[in-house]
């Protein structure tokens, strides 16, 4: 019987991948995670504030006192969430600018 194996004896070279010409660092590897997590932080942020105002609405317009109070915890979680954010980003801004790397986490 013949051994098959799904590679061959060259080894595969970091540098032939076009991701790691792209990110020749660790912190430029942090950076494209900060910046998207703190974009999908916000879509979320956005979603429920939009369903929470949502609930609001239709729990004010059928007179549901349990509705209108999960509204309004609905929407402050997303507003306490989107103001912890901001301050995140600007903590990490502010900690680049103190060590000395170059980051563009807020656009600067």
């Amino acid at each position: 019987m013949h051994r098959i194996f799904a590679a061959g004896g060259d080894s595969v070279k970091l540098g032939e991948f076009s991701i790691s010409k792209s990110i020749p660092d660790l912190g430029t590897l942090t950076n494209i995670i900060l910046r998207n997590a703190f974009v999908i932080a916000g879509v979320v942020a956005l979603f429920l504030l939009i369903f929470g105002g949502f609930g609001f609405i239709m729990a004010a317009g059928s007179g549901d006192a349990k509705g209108m109070e999960k509204g309004k915890g609905a929407i402050t979680a997303a507003l306490i969430g989107l103001a912890l954010v901001a301050m995140s980003a600007s903590i990490v801004a502010l900690i680049g600018t103190l060590t000395g790397t170059k980051t563009q986490l807020l656009g600067q």
